[in-house]
């Protein structure tokens, strides 16, 4: 027996020395043989095992024939601890005879389902000398009971009867008020017979199980910085159930911990470059597209995960029904060039719509429709790209789209939606059936620019996005000295904008440290203590935040570092306790006697 230095929880670990088919292997001691076989490369079959659980050993798939001391036995390698000295035997003559048997047991019950199918020809099994029942998809492994039980901790299925009328239920066979949808049980499914299905009162925890689990620990996406994965807790079943907690047992660095709390952190600086990005437009709001209704419709968002290598399809274009797609409509300005919502034109949504047309049609080779107002292909390389997509037979359509339905007068085949669109160049209303629509929705301020803006004293355009000092001379500052925005928190734009505009901000950053020093306006404003009432009208109307009220004086103070002599508080003031530098009422007064003494002569 050997010893090795530390595990995961730095313990001491023994590790003990076998043979299995004729390799010579270590393993940690009380460990498992299934798991010391996989470990070391060598495949054992069995349909009831999940690593997380304690195994069960009911399919009897795993078995292998130990020798110990000259005496053979034929044992379940799921449940089966690792020995010093053991030789094991994974395949030989006897155990394969074996599993031969019990495949031609499970062929007369389960004839058509394909896990078993795919073991009966493995091992040269064409038919059952059984007596042959209707298939039933369900195999009774209980690996679904036992995730439900003893991983999730949700106790919402259990077996019913006994011998050959047993089968999975919930208990009493009644609706399971305690079940979450976790989607658990449809994971480990080896013949996929449990299904996720949405019911009242019940959210799907994995809404996406049709096209793959999604993982509550996850990164947002693949060039986030920095690229730490965080817990989802409204999908993470332990904080559900208090149950699970895989990844803290598999995580070698034990690094998760389930009792940590957010933390505000607050840091003196004196610069900040606002980057609020944005937020997608919410197509509910147009409720002839379906969103939300018809599960062949998402927007581009959702069809960019999709896609995407990491995403939960891994890279695969596929229908909700796990199809490959035979057309795709992508319908342009969604939310955005339209006076109902937002006037502005989200700038990313033509070529992002043509990077998708190319993108199904490499993958898919699906007849892609594009239904556009006008293509608006303006940077480096976006018209080349264009031209491209008009050699690759993608469907341009000049004209909005009116509906998305799942209904036509002639029928619809399976699966499939009706897009409506007006095609304002040959002057028809054209109905193209279509297994995906894309909405490519438009950009919006993100969550939370009002209190953001309240904060640190930022106006915003009528568009809502923050408003920049000048859209020519300085699109990267604001009127507020030290704030600068960057991005869509100015505005939409695309990748290469935002990080043009970014380095901007930056470098303007950069400036005013360099510079070592800030420069103050000289017409700010003063109050005048003997005029002054405290009533705190200046405060409310400052848009700087560069008054305060003294609380032993019980008088306004004006912070000469942050007025800007806008003048809004010597307006506003009711006592004319306020003056602004170099306009007070007597210079005032005194430039319009100068200039109708001029007039006069």
């Amino acid at each position: 027996m050997n010893d090795t230095p530390n595990n995961k929880n730095g313990k001491e670990e023994k590790l003990v020395t076998f043979r299995i088919d004729g390799k010579e292997v270590t393993a940690p001691e009380r460990s498992f043989l299934l798991k010391a076989a996989r470990a070391n490369g060598i495949d054992i079959p069995t349909l009831c095992y999940y690593e997380h659980i304690e195994p069960y050993s009911v399919c009897r798939m795993c078995v292998v024939q130990v020798t110990r001391n000259g005496r053979q036995r034929i044992v379940t390698a799921c449940n089966f601890p690792v020995q010093e000295g053991i030789v094991v035997e994974t395949r030989n003559e006897k155990i394969i005879q074996h599993r031969k048997l019990l495949i031609e047991m499970m062929l007369a019950r389960h004839s058509e389902v394909e896990v078993i199918k795919k073991l009966a020809k493995e091992y040269g099994v064409t038919k059952t000398r059984f007596k042959l029942q209707p298939s039933e998809e369900c195999i009774l492994c209980g690996l679904c009971v036992r995730v439900c039980n003893d991983l999730v901790q949700a106790h919402a299925l259990c077996f019913a009867q006994r011998g050959p009328e047993r089968y999975v239920t919930t208990p009493y066979d009644d609706y399971a008020d305690n079940c979450i949808a976790c989607g658990a049980c449809v994971h480990v499914c080896p013949t996929n017979h449990m299904k996720l299905e949405q019911t009242d009162g019940i959210e799907i925890l994995y809404p996406e199980v049709t096209l793959g689990p999604n993982n509550p620990i996850h990164i947002d996406f693949m060039q986030a910085v920095p690229a730490s994965p965080w817990i989802d807790t409204a999908s993470c079943i332990h904080f559900q159930t208090d149950g699970c907690g895989v990844c803290s047992e598999v995580c070698p660095t034990d690094c998760i911990h389930y009792d940590m709390q957010d933390t505000i952190e607050e840091v003196e600086v004196g610069n900040i470059v606002v980057a609020s990005g944005f937020k997608g437009f919410d197509p509910k709001q147009m409720y002839q597209f379906g969103y939300g209704k018809l599960p062949q419709v998402m927007t581009s968002l959702e069809f960019e995960r999709v896609s995407n290598a990491g995403g939960s399809t891994g890279g695969r274009i596929l229908t909700p029904d796990g199809r490959n797609p035979e057309s795709v409509a992508i319908l342009h300005c969604i939310g955005s060039r339209d006076k109902h919502y937002n006037e502005y034109c989200s700038r990313i949504c033509c070529m992002q719509s043509l990077k998708f047309a190319h993108l199904i049609r490499e993958k898919t080779g699906a007849e892609v429709y594009q239904c556009y107002i006008d293509m608006r292909c303006f940077g480096k390389g976006y018209e080349e790209f264009y031209n491209r997509l008009l050699h690759e037979d993608v469907h341009f359509i000049r004209g909005k789209a009116v509906e998305v339905t799942d209904y036509s007068p002639d029928g619809l085949p399976p699966g499939k939606v009706m897009v409506r669109v007006e095609d304002t160049l040959l002057g028809i209303v054209r109905k193209i059936p279509v297994d995906i629509v894309i909405l490519s929705i438009g950009l919006e301020p993100a969550v939370g620019v009002d209190v953001l803006k309240q904060t640190l004293r930022i106006s915003r355009s009528p568009d809502g996005f923050y408003l920049e000092r000048h859209p020519k001379l300085a699109p990267v500052s604001t009127a507020t000295d030290g704030i600068y925005i960057a991005g869509c928190a100015q505005g939409p734009k695309d990748i290469p904008d935002t990080v043009a505009q970014a380095n901007a901000a930056a470098a303007a950053v950069l400036q005013v440290i360099s510079q070592g020093q800030v420069t103050l306006e000289p017409t700010t404003a003063e109050v005048m203590e003997e005029l002054c009432t405290g009533c705190q009208t200046c405060l409310s109307v400052c848009p700087y935040d560069a008054i305060r009220r003294d609380e032993q004086k019980e008088k306004a103070v004006i912070n000469d570092a942050l007025c800007k002599g806008c003048g809004t508080c010597v307006a506003a003031c009711p006592s004319g306790a306020i003056k602004q530098w170099g306009f007070d009422r007597e210079q005032i007064m005194a430039e319009i006697d100068a200039v109708l003494a001029e007039v006069a002569v």
